[in-house]
C-alpha cells in the first residue's frame, strides 16, 4: 500500500508505520494530486514498489468555509484543483494501468454534502465540488467498463479531529439531525472503502454508498 500525503508527513508516516505493524506493507510518498507531475511521480512510485496497481482510493479532500457573498473566484479554484482535478488526475493514471491487465477498483471518496439536497450555503465551493465527484464516479463507471469498477463513497458527520474541536451547539446540531444519533466512527466508513475494494462488491459499478446515518433523510 502507497499512503500519500502533501503536507502532514507525522500522520502520514504513522499510518505507514500502523498498517506495517500489523503485518501489511506499505511506503510513505508525498504528491499535491493536483499537480499532473505529482500525481504521475505518485503511480510509478506504486509500480516501481509493487510491480502493479489494483485498488485506487481518491481521498484527498479541503473546504474553506466563507459566506457566499465573499467567495473569490480562486477559492473556487483552490477546491476543485484537490477535490475534483486531484481524482481525474489519480483515476486517469491508475486506469492507463489497470486497464493493461483488465482488471482494477477506484474508488473515490465524495460527501453527503454533494447529494443535491444537502448542500451547505458556507461552504459552497466544498459541496459543489463533491457533486461533481459524485456524477464523475458515475460517469467514470461507463467509461471504464467492464474491466474496472468505479465506486463512491459519501460519509456524512464522521468522529474526526475537526469533529472533536466543534462547538457545543455544532455537535448537538449534528447528532439531532442524525436519525442514529451520534456522529460515524471513522472505522465504519473505512469498512464501506473496504467493502468495496473487496471481491464481494465485483457487482457494483457507479455507485454511491451514502455512510450518513440517515442524515440526508432529513434534508430531503
Amino acid at each position: 500500500m502507497v499512503v500519500n500525503c502533501r503536507k502532514e508527513k507525522e500522520k502520514g508516516q504513522a499510518a505507514v508505520d500502523e498498517i506495517n505493524s500489523r503485518g501489511g506493507e506499505a511506503i510513505l510518498a508525498q504528491a499535491d494530486v493536483s499537480t499532473p507531475r505529482d500525481v504521475k511521480y505518485l503511480l510509478q512510485r506504486t509500480v516501481q514498489q509493487f510491480g502493479t496497481l489494483d485498488i485506487l482510493i481518491n481521498n484527498a479532500g479541503i473546504a474553506g468555509p466563507k459566506p457566499f457573498l465573499d467567495l473569490t473566484s480562486e477559492d473556487w479554484e483552490e477546491d476543485f484543483r484537490t477535490n475534483v482535478i486531484g481524482v481525474f488526475l489519480c483515476a486517469q493514471e491508475a486506469a492507463k494501468i489497470m486497464l493493461k491487465k483488465k482488471r482494477g477498483k477506484i474508488i473515490n471518496v465524495a460527501s453527503v454534502r454533494g447529494l443535491p439536497h444537502c448542500g451547505r450555503v458556507g461552504i459552497m465551493p466544498y459541496c459543489a465540488s463533491k457533486s461533481a465527484v459524485i456524477n464523475f464516479t458515475s460517469t467514470l463507471a461507463k467509461q471504464l467498463a467492464p474491466y474496472i469498477n468505479v465506486n463512491a463513497v459519501a460519509p456524512g458527520f464522521v468522529e474526526t479531529d475537526m469533529a472533536r474541536g466543534w462547538d457545543e451547539s455544532t455537535r448537538l446540531s449534528a447528532l439531532e439531525d442524525s436519525y442514529i444519533k451520534r456522529l460515524i466512527q471513522p472505522e465504519e466508513a473505512a469498512q464501506a472503502i473496504l467493502y468495496l475494494a473487496s471481491e464481494e462488491a465485483d457487482a457494483l459499478t457507479g455507485q454511491i454508498m451514502v455512510i450518513d446515518g440517515g442524515y440526508n433523510l432529513k434534508q430531503r
